[in-house]
Formats: structure tokens, sequence, C-alpha cells
């Protein structure tokens, strides 16, 4: 079976006090694994494999960070054809966003700015 992980890695600023805000990846992981379960599993592998403690010189605007793995999302079974494999064009997962108006709308669409409300 393939599954979407949805993995969540947070940047972490060095220095405390500079943690104003909190800016994060969703990393989506394509997992062939047996059951959800086990697709959590190595999902929660991949995000720990992508940590990084700042030695590397990540930083966010400027500011000196780490990479800390945050958790696992949500894991989505994606559709599959008859061989059991994704096939080109196949939605492999969604996320189901609220904006307050067609204007927030488009600013979502247009990569502005724009208050968003995550459903689950």
């Amino acid at each position: 079976m393939w599954f979407a992980a949805h993995v969540i890695m947070l940047f972490k600023f060095t220095r405390p006090e500079d943690q104003t805000s909190f800016p994060m990846w969703e990393n989506i992981f394509l997992i062939e694994a047996p059951d959800s379960r086990k697709a959590w599993d190595k999902a929660v592998g991949l995000g720990r494999a992508d940590e990084s403690d700042g030695s590397d010189g990540l930083r966010w605007d400027e500011k000196p960070a780490r990479l800390v793995f945050a958790g696992v999302r949500k894991i989505v079974e994606c559709r599959s054809d008859a061989d059991d494999r994704p096939v080109d064009g196949a939605e492999i997962t969604y996320s189901q966003l609220s904006v307050r108006s067609e204007d927030d709308l488009r600013k979502l669409v247009d990569g502005e700015y724009v208050t968003v409300q995550y459903e689950e």
C-alpha cells in the first residue's frame, strides 16, 4: 500500500529571544508500507532524519536556526491503480482549508499572507 505522510518540521531559533513566530514546513513523503501504523513509523523516521542541529549554517530570516521534527500531522492512504502503484496524475493527498472571503481565497492562490483555517 502507498501512503502520503504529512511531516511537520519546525525552525527553532538558536537564540530563544528571536523566536517570535514559529515557521515550519509541512513535508509530504510518499511511503510504501503494509498498513497506516507502519507508514506512521516510517514517517517519524524520515522526520527525525531531516532534523538539523544548525551546524550546517541553517538560517531563517537571517536568524540562526535548527530544524526540528515536530511530528506527523496525518497519514493518507493513496489511491492506486490495479498494480497498486501511484500513477501519473493521481491525487495522492489533500488538505481541507477555509478562508473568510473570496478576496482571501485570491490572496491564498497568489501566495499572499492570509489567515487560513486548517480543517481535519
